[in-house]
């Protein structure tokens, strides 16, 4: 019988090693240092999916006009994040892009019954919250805490929130503890 609690790092099919909903939001084109990336989100349904799993109110009914924003958004933040990493000036498309979902359809926070967060709105007010959580976290300080795993083959962008400000891979239970097995390997086959 499976876990009937997900992994914090994987709810419904999506990967949550960011740190951020923002940039857990890009790993939904799965394999994309691939020839042929997996899109996650290949129908508006796949959007929803997600709303749900990061955290957003389940019923947003996404459309056909969602699912072109959510890719065009997801590939926004992508290509800043990226440019950031690099030390580069932001692409104005992309710029552009985000600022264009953050200004559109609003989500409202609400209180819930238990006292916790709930979000009310359609999937384009809840991409457009995606949008604003990416403008803040592009334009202030944790923007220069942005990384991708080194990890070979793996794209996936992370916060880095360690003391050190050190972390290498998106997550230690995946490319991490495959990065060290392999140095183990190399360790021993050297000392051999």
């Amino acid at each position: 019988m499976p876990d009937p609690i997900p992994p914090a790092e994987q709810r419904d099919g999506f990967r949550f090693r960011g740190g951020h909903r923002a940039l857990d939001f890009v790993a939904t084109l799965a394999a994309r240092l691939k020839p042929v990336p997996r899109d996650l989100l290949a129908v508006p349904g796949d959007v929803e999916r997600w709303l749900v799993a990061a955290g957003f109110a389940s019923g947003a009914g996404a459309t056909e006009a969602d699912l072109f924003t959510a890719r065009r958004l997801r590939e926004a933040i992508h290509d800043l994040a990226v440019a950031r990493i690099a030390g580069e000036p932001d692409p104005a498309e992309a710029r552009a892009d985000l600022n264009a979902v953050a200004a559109g359809s609003v989500a409202a926070p609400q209180l819930d019954p238990t006292g916790g967060l709930a979000w009310q709105g359609n999937a384009a007010g809840l991409l457009g919250e995606v949008a604003r959580e990416a403008v803040l976290l592009f334009g202030g300080a944790q923007a220069l805490r942005i990384r991708q795993c080194e990890a070979e083959g793996c794209a996936i962008l992370f916060l880095d929130t360690s003391r050190a400000h050190d972390r290498r891979w998106c997550s230690m239970a995946a490319c991490g503890n495959k990065a060290k097995v392999a140095e183990f390997r190399r360790r021993k086959r050297s000392a051999e």
